[in-house]
């Protein structure tokens, strides 16, 4: 059994793409999963499988909800042990505010031309006297915005280019989402 965390991008947010998590889970569970809890009602997932394939479990959980509940999000399913990784490499462990750093999870890792759009966005942001930082590791991007995420510069220009194919979660919510994982051993 694997514990895996599935990501749901655009759930519940400005009252788009409303689903309820009992209906979410009554999905997950039909689809022979174990364990599914949601957290929050953003489209978060924790639950056990006999599959080991988190790729071809999002599609098939993008499917189902589909078919389902008739939204379409982007899905990211990622193993526990990897949240696990994404939670070490933090780049901003002296934040003490967990709202003032995102984990935005990215289908692969950037190329060059993301790297670069990063790059362009970052030298933006701080021409607008933005305090914000980011930083890729692997297939997470990083975003530390200590005046806050609603008012992050970089957030918004990320939105529209080179973070805009992933789905953020603030720290709170990543700690929290690991936590329910070790709970089920994963």
């Amino acid at each position: 059994m694997t514990t895996f965390v599935a990501l749901l991008r655009g759930i519940n947010v400005g009252g788009h793409n409303r689903i309820a998590m009992a209906d979410l889970r009554d999905v997950v569970a039909d689809l022979g999963h174990r364990d599914v809890a949601t957290y929050v009602g953003s489209g978060n997932v924790v639950l056990t499988s006999d599959r080991t394939d988190g790729e071809q479990l999002g599609s098939e959980l993008a499917d189902a909800v589909r078919e389902r509940l008739g939204v379409a999000p982007a899905v990211l399913v990622r193993p526990a042990a990897e949240l696990e990784e994404v939670v070490a490499a933090n780049p901003y462990p002296g934040e003490p505010d967990p709202k003032k750093v995102h984990a935005v999870f990215l289908p692969a890792p950037p190329d060059d031309d993301a790297r670069r759009a990063l790059a362009t966005a970052l030298a933006r942001a701080a021409d607008r006297g933005s305090r914000d930082e980011a930083q890729v590791v692997g297939r997470v991007l990083y975003l530390h915005t200590p005046d806050g995420f609603g008012r992050s510069v970089l957030a918004d220009l990320l939105a529209r280019g080179a973070g805009s194919s992933g789905t953020a979660r603030n720290w709170a919510t990543v700690t929290k989402l690991l936590e329910m994982c070790r709970t089920l051993g994963g």
